[in-house]
Order: C-alpha cells, then sequence, then structure tokens
C-alpha cells in the first residue's frame, strides 16, 4: 500500500504559477478556480486523493508555499498481542 500524504499550501506565498501542478507524479494538484487570494491568484490544492507526500512539489515550488505531510508507515504497523 503506498503512503499517504497531504499538502498545505500558504495563499500568502503561493501566485499560481502551476510549476507543482506539471511536477506532480499523481496529477492530484490543481489551481482551484473557486478561491483567490488577497493577491488576486487562484492557489494550488490538492483535488483529488493519491498525494504519496512525495515532496516534489515543494520542492519546485519557488516561493516555499507548499508544506508536505507523509503518513508515518511505521504507525500503521499492527502491534502483537502481549507486547
Amino acid at each position: 500500500m503506498p503512503p499517504k500524504g497531504r499538502i498545505i499550501v500558504s495563499d500568502l506565498y503561493c501566485k499560481g504559477c502551476e510549476l507543482c501542478v506539471g511536477a506532480c507524479p499523481q496529477a492530484v494538484i490543481a489551481l482551484n478556480p473557486d478561491r483567490i487570494t488577497a493577491k488576486g491568484y487562484h492557489p494550488a490544492s490538492l483535488f483529488k486523493d493519491g498525494c504519496t507526500g512525495c515532496g516534489i512539489c515543494a520542492i519546485v515550488c519557488p516561493d516555499a508555499a507548499i508544506t508536505v505531510y507523509r503518513e508515518d508507515l511505521r504507525a500503521r504497523r499492527a502491534i502483537p498481542a502481549g507486547a
């Protein structure tokens, strides 16, 4: 099972350049046409499930507007009974 991730995009820094959209290997990031930032941009956001938390979007973002969170796979392992 692939790891699960999520991103938080800062409205303060995102300028809607779409570099993260093109770089996402899972194709789960898009500009949100329903939101406009204070600077007048449509910010990027996850539009469907499938983010693995790879961090490529955060690496290519020229304004460091993306924070990536990735599920800890160690937390999903079953703990043996009586341990």
